[in-house]
């Protein structure tokens, strides 16, 4: 069993990860620690901190007590502050990438890209004098004007997964924290190294203390956050159990949450469709990260005579390199842990005993000089059916069910009868066919010949159905709604002669 299974395990050798509490990077009193592990390798590459309740109560103190004067900064000095932010990020994008790829195991430029749609979102936040404005109605009565403020909550949380530790933070805290509020954020404890690389250049960029704190763990960390009465609003992302929990506990304390979740993405091939580009498209999009993405395409519903075209997707599947991350020329890199490689296989072992067809088995995977490491080569089934466990779970690594349907109506009605709505995708020449399907289906996130329909910042995050709870998206405007509260002002002011027309029992504005 791997070391990272066990939270006491202590590497002494190893360099311990930091709290950041009040400006300041401190070491953790706990008693409880995880290793961080190289994927790969089994390398121990630092310790982690379960943070006591203690040091989550002074962090959220830090970010209560810095609010009080970060409410009040002007919109131009917290742009700046990102303008600098994104420059110092550019600057180390590839020292970052690498740690990425050492601690997560994904491929060096999967690494660099994950950093670079966090860096899109920290561009979106240096643009906050335009994103955080109000309205104003002139005169909605006599001498009355009404408008609106989008004020900041005050102390912020944010909870994010293994799969994307440089992205899925810089969704939350930059938008938050260019909002007017103060932070507090709980990395993934397997894999937390990038992520405070990001960290020590936001400090760099000038953020000031308090205004972004830092806390490590599991469970416990994440009840403390959902219960803590000085935390207003909380944001998620990872799995639907873990999602489902946070959401019902945290909106039970009386917060905003938005939790984005599991899912199962499926994707649309017509006969009509440009081959070659479609299956390339459709095997990356499966199997690259190694399939650890809550919006990989993990279902390909091939209609009509494109169900001949499953002999093309094995073949592509077959020359992925499986490798280190950081080795030249890789495709997929391990997954996470060996709990991890253990679920996946046991979900094709599942799989086969179901009666899909197994089509491309990549559980034998054990790349030259890695043989400790975690992987799973790409795994391809076809005769996938709605009743199969490998297509009802989450299999979260690179398994890619194949099922075939003979017209559009059916491709459709087999997407919308699943529950999740994260993201799909048609591959296609027909306008006709493409507009029916974005009009008809039932998911939140649409592409059209582009397998991976993740909106740059100038959109939301817009999933759905069981893939999220909470209205408002990350980034993007709706996030700008999530991190605000929304004033309206009514406002009259008299002329010093002005007659005042006597008492109005009717609150009525003529």
């Amino acid at each position: 069993m791997s070391q990272s299974a066990n939270p006491k395990t202590q590497s002494a050798a190893a360099e311990t990860v930091k709290l950041l509490i009040g400006g300041k990077f401190v070491e953790s009193k706990t008693t409880e620690w995880r290793d961080i592990i190289n994927p790969a390798t089994q390398e121990v590459l630092a310790r982690v901190p379960f943070a006591t309740k203690d040091e989550v109560d002074a962090a959220v103190a830090a970010a209560k007590e810095a609010f009080k004067t970060w409410r009040f900064t002007p919109i131009g000095a917290r742009a700046r502050i990102f303008l600098k932010y994104q420059q110092l990020i550019r600057e180390n994008m590839k020292e970052i990438a690498a740690v990425l790829t050492a601690e997560q195991g994904k491929t060096l430029p999967d690494a660099e890209g994950d950093v670079f749609r966090g860096l899109e979102v920290v561009e979106h936040a240096a643009n906050i004098g335009n994103l955080q404005m109000g309205e104003l109605a002139n005169n909605v009565a006599n001498g009355v004007d009404t408008y609106t403020v989008l004020q900041p909550l005050g102390v912020c949380a944010g909870i994010t997964p293994f799969n994307f530790p440089a992205m899925i933070p810089l969704w939350m805290f930059p938008m938050a924290i260019a909002c007017g509020n103060t932070f507090v954020l709980k990395p993934s404890e397997q894999d937390p190294l990038s992520t405070m690389k990001l960290v020590e250049l936001a400090i760099e960029a000038g953020i000031p203390a308090g205004v972004l704190n830092v806390v490590h763990g599991g469970p416990e960390v994440v009840n403390a956050i959902c219960d803590h009465a000085d935390i207003k609003a909380v944001s998620f992302v990872g799995s639907t159990a873990v999602g489902t929990h946070v959401y019902n506990r945290a909106t039970l304390a009386g917060k905003r949450v938005q939790c984005m979740m599991g899912a199962k993405n499926h994707a649309i091939v017509l006969p009509d469709a440009a081959k070659e580009q479609s299956i390339n498209a459709l095997v990356g999009s499966s199997f690259g990260a190694a399939g650890q993405r809550c919006m990989a395409t993990s279902v390909v519903v091939l209609v009509g005579d494109a169900q001949k075209w499953i002999p093309e997707f094995v073949e592509k599947a077959k020359k992925l390199s499986v490798n280190a991350g950081h080795e030249p020329n890789t495709d997929l890199g391990p997954v996470i842990s060996c709990a991890a490689k253990d679920r996946i296989c046991t979900l094709i072992e599942q799989g086969v005993k179901g009666g899909a067809k197994l089509e491309l088995d990549g559980r034998a995977a054990a790349p030259k000089g890695y043989e400790k490491g975690n992987f799973v080569g790409p795994t391809i089934f076809s005769g996938v059916t709605a009743k199969m466990d490998i297509y009802n779970k989450e299999v979260f690594g690179p398994v890619l069910c194949i099922a075939g349907v003979e017209t559009l109506d059916d491709a459709i009605a087999f997407i919308n009868s699943n529950p999740n709505g994260n993201g799909t995708a048609i591959f296609t020449q027909s306008g006709a066919a493409a507009r029916k399907f974005q009009e008809e289906i039932d998911v939140g996130q649409v592409g059209i010949n582009v397998p991976i329909p993740v909106p740059v910042p100038l959109f939301s995050f817009s999933g759905s159905r069981a893939s999220k709870l909470g209205d408002l998206g990350p980034y993007g405007k709706q996030v700008i709604l999530f991190y605000t509260q929304t004033k309206t002002v009514t406002s009259r002011w008299f002329d010093d002669a002005a007659s005042t027309g006597g008492v109005n029992t009717t609150i009525s504005l003529k």
